[in-house]
């Protein structure tokens, strides 16, 4: 991509351009994005929303908007566009969206700092606003899912086995009721 110079404010650097290669990178690697507002939070606040993320295999990272909608390449829609206005920070989920979407939302709500918020997301080329990624927070994550259809997968031949036991059980009891019945005979 040609480097276009109001991309990156008055002129290019090789930071900046290292920053968009970087960011690159991770848009590349990552199944979804959720943008937040973090003005007002402490270094220790956003280390300690760091770790917690890092559990989920997701990132946080403070970016300036031009820089992300460079790393975005192409023409970003107006929705995505105007999420990115003012201080964003964005956690990118590498994996499920879901365990990321609960942990941020549940962060913004123990600041209880009005400045922090959720400002919608970006996963699979749609743009979310606030509502769908609360949506998504409530929905079960990709573990618990693949959980209980294994469980379900695997209850139809455990009742199979539970059935087959049955009948040779009955089975033997028949067999053992005859030969009882045989040794009766026998003995009179």
């Amino acid at each position: 991509m040609p480097v276009n110079e109001r991309d990156y404010g008055i002129m290019p650097n090789p930071q900046k351009v290292l920053i968009v290669s970087e960011l690159q990178d991770i848009v590349k690697n990552s199944k979804g994005a959720i943008l937040t507002e973090y003005r007002g939070l402490t270094v220790a606040e956003v280390s300690k929303l760091r770790k917690k993320l890092r559990e989920f295999n997701a990132e946080y990272h403070i970016v300036k908007n031009t820089l992300y909608k460079r790393a975005l390449g192409g023409e970003i829609s107006p929705e995505l566009d105007q999420l990115l206005t003012g201080p964003t920070a964005i956690v990118f989920a590498k994996d499920d969206i879901v365990a990321p979407s609960k942990a941020i939302l549940d962060f913004v709500r123990e600041t209880k700092k009005q400045e922090v918020k959720v400002k919608g997301g970006f996963i699979d080329g749609r743009v979310l606003n606030v509502e769908q990624i609360t949506a998504i927070s409530k929905l079960p994550s990709r573990e618990q899912i693949i959980g209980t259809l294994i469980g379900t997968l695997n209850a139809p031949a455990s009742d199979f086995v539970g059935t087959l036991n049955g009948i040779v059980s009955e089975f033997v009891r028949t067999v053992q009721a005859i030969a009882d019945k045989q040794s009766e005979s026998a003995a009179a």
